[in-house]
């Protein structure tokens, strides 16, 4: 890594906290080998290695806390371990972080909100961070949702906003943060410092080829979405407000190149989006990199990747070149989400005999992931570094005992293993969860919509892929917090789009590639259920609106009597469809509305944190309740042979315990070799 600046104490003492006398012996090295007349080594040149963590989201460790159980795609703990690999590799490293760190998961939650840290300790996310020692970082967007007060404490202190104690001196996050685009209304000034300016010592290459040490002034300046103003509105309104990152950066990029910095880095929580730019853009990666004075961007929020080296790269905009790893030029990195990459920009500098310049040209950049694939094809994962681990202990076992800790109770077993057939047991939950959560928001944020009816859509995540056991099932008794999340299997957020009538139809047809096409009279058996994946079987559970699937008909031509209130469905009708953030973007195989077009609220909160909080609010879950309404039914038909599905072995009495009569077991055993079972459907009843 950089070596701390030798000429200010309190440098020295800042890295003698973090690494110790050792580390106390090496800047005194550094200080003996170092060079007076910088214009003596005019030509010396040297490697900037900036890595980058982003949207690490409370992912400390390699676990799954909904799961009870380790998963090793992803965790800080592994990203750690190409942390230090790096830094063998480079002289001269910069270690940074963009946001969205200390929300996620029921370790962030229980620290938050169930048993909240003391102004002493800090969060186990930037605990696990001080074994690295981060150079700097920025605020995300989920950094506000817990409230200012809560953000103040976990940053030390020093917030001048109202509702805040700005005197308040706590443990901190360990390094410095710097946010230049939102502002507290009280001081009109940055809510935190808006840069940083780094002075550090850079191991460089003379002319001659010698090793030289020289000083570098690195800035660093951070900048969140605007999106933090609807998504935490009331934790925020009137408190604090945004500008936009390229009216920010504008701004301050020449107040750091006034003070010296020969770097800037600019750490953007925000991607890359085509449209044209606006202060309140989401993701303004492409305008940004334009700022002049940016020598290095590194961006997140979009849990994506860049550089992408697939044949289909995730962006493909004007300006942006994947091979290059750059952005209109700028050298870039967006790395991931929850620790599964390392985001490294290799930044060639040259010492003109005063200061240094970067050249992009021969600058590069590159994604470090902790899994890969081995030359037989199996994935590989790099090892956890083991003292990350130790750091949090006692806080993840109590974050695991806090997840067991029941939250509520079902009367009836919640499951999807007969979901495909029409029962709504683990889903009508869901959607009602989000049918509330988008209902309350829309009242209380967007009353242009208040007169439309709020609907929702869920599908059986879990549906029998992986086989038998791969089924939401949840016993009938108490319900812990990990139960509740098995409802809702992928982190997901909520979205909310506005459709027509004609919409919901076109969706729901979308949705029935779930089934083969029956021949009626066909004698043989016919399987039911298509290679169309059950996670996209989307469903609507209520009273409310009525249909029914003819899988006899060919795809397009299945949904028949859909009806609202018990009338016809008006083509023209609108509504807004609670769902999820996948559907809603990237679901244009169901609607064209669902390119992203058609939303109008991307909500910050997973679809599952909002079951969580759903069911808290709920506790006695019953059947008559929350897993009755059947929205969708197959039309009547008679068939000449068997129709057929697999679900979970020996299961009957989930289908029966769920009305569905017309259901029957065929065989224990399907042949499957999957452990699932033989089941048999009689479409006439």
């Amino acid at each position: 890594m950089l070596e701390p600046s030798f000429c200010q104490p309190t440098r020295i003492s800042r890295s003698v906290a973090r690494f110790g006398a050792l580390a106390l012996a090496a800047i005194l090295a550094a200080c003996g080998g170092s060079d007076d007349d910088g214009s003596a080594n005019a030509g010396a040149t040297a490697t900037l290695a900036v890595l980058e963590t982003t949207d690490l989201h409370f992912n400390v460790r390699s676990y799954d806390y909904f799961k009870l159980a380790e998963d090793k795609s992803y965790g800080f703990e592994r990203t750690a371990t190409l942390v230090r690999a790096a830094r063998k590799e480079f002289a001269n490293t910069l270690l940074v972080d963009n946001g969205d760190s200390i929300q996620g998961t029921a370790l962030a939650d229980y620290e938050a909100t169930i048993s909240p840290i003391p102004c002493t300790q800090q969060l186990s996310m930037y605990k696990a961070m001080g074994a690295l020692g981060f150079d700097a970082g920025t605020l995300g967007n989920h950094e506000f949702n817990y409230g200012l007060p809560f953000l103040n404490q976990v940053l030390g202190g020093g917030l001048d906003v109202e509702g805040v104690d700005a005197t308040k001196k706590c443990a901190g996050a360990g390094y410095p943060m710097a946010l230049a685009n939102v502002y507290s209304s009280k001081t009109k000034k940055p809510l935190v410092q808006p840069y940083t300016i780094l002075e550090r010592t850079l191991t460089a290459k003379g002319a001659d080829g010698k090793e030289v040490k020289l000083p570098i002034k690195v800035g660093v300046i951070g900048f969140t979405t605007p999106g933090i103003m609807n998504w935490d509105k009331r934790y925020l309104e009137g408190k604090v407000y945004t500008e936009g990152a390229v009216e920010a950066a504008t701004k301050y990029v020449p107040e750091l190149r006034a003070k010296g910095a020969d770097v800037v880095v600019a750490l953007l929580h925000g991607g890359l989006d085509s449209a044209a730019y606006s202060p309140t853009m989401e993701n303004p990666g492409l305008h940004l990199s334009k700022v002049a004075g940016i020598d290095a961007m590194v961006m997140g929020h979009q849990h994506s990747v860049f550089p992408d080296a697939a044949a289909t790269p995730a962006y493909r905009q004007a300006g942006v070149d994947n091979k290059a790893g750059t952005i209109n030029g700028v050298p870039a990195v967006m790395a991931s989400s929850w620790g599964k990459s390392l985001g490294v920009i290799q930044l060639a500098l040259q010492w003109d005999g005063s200061k240094w310049v970067v050249n992009k040209t021969a600058s590069k950049s590159e994604l470090r992931n902790t899994q890969s694939k081995n030359a037989a094809g199996a994935t590989v994962y790099v090892e956890p570094d083991a003292a990350v681990a130790q750091l949090i202990e006692t806080q993840h076992q109590a974050a695991i005992q806090y997840v067991k800790t029941p939250i509520g109770s079902t009367d009836f077993r919640m499951s999807t293993l007969f979901a495909d057939v029409g029962d709504p047991g683990a889903i009508q939950i869901v959607n009602q969860a989000q049918q509330a959560y988008v209902a309350a928001y829309i009242k209380a944020s967007l009353p242009q919509y208040a007169a439309l009816p709020v609907l929702s859509v869920s599908a059986p995540f879990k549906s029998g892929f992986q086989g038998g056991a791969d089924y939401t099932d949840v016993a009938v008794g108490p319900l812990a917090i990990n139960n509740a999340a098995d409802l809702y299997l992928y982190p997901n957020t909520v979205y909310a789009v506005k459709v027509n009538g004609g919409d919901i139809k076109n969706w729901l047809e979308a949705a029935a590639k779930r089934f083969n096409q029956i021949d009626p009279a066909k004698t043989t058996e016919q399987s039911l259920i298509s290679t169309f994946p059950g996670y996209n079987f989307d469903m609507f559970t209520t009273p409310d609106l009525q249909y029914e699937i003819d899988v006899t008909q060919p795809v397009g031509s299945r949904i028949k009597n859909l009806a609202y209130l018990g009338k016809p469905m008006d083509v023209a009708q609108e509504f807004v469809i609670a769902t999820n953030n996948y559907r809603a973007t990237s679901g244009k195989s169901f609607i064209d509305k669902l390119d992203g077009s058609g939303t109008i609220w991307a909500s910050p909160d997973a679809n599952r944190d909002v079951v969580i909080d759903y069911i808290r609010k709920n506790p006695t879950v019953t059947r008559a309740t929350n897993g009755a309404a059947k929205s969708w039914r197959f039309a009547k038909a008679t068939t000449a042979g068997p129709v057929v599905f697999s679900s979970g072995a020996n299961a009957l009495s989930v289908a029966q315990a769920a009305g569905l009569t017309n259901v029957s077991l065929l065989a224990a055993d399907d042949g499957l070799g999957k452990g699932t079972s033989k089941y048999g459907i009689d479409l006439s009843k």
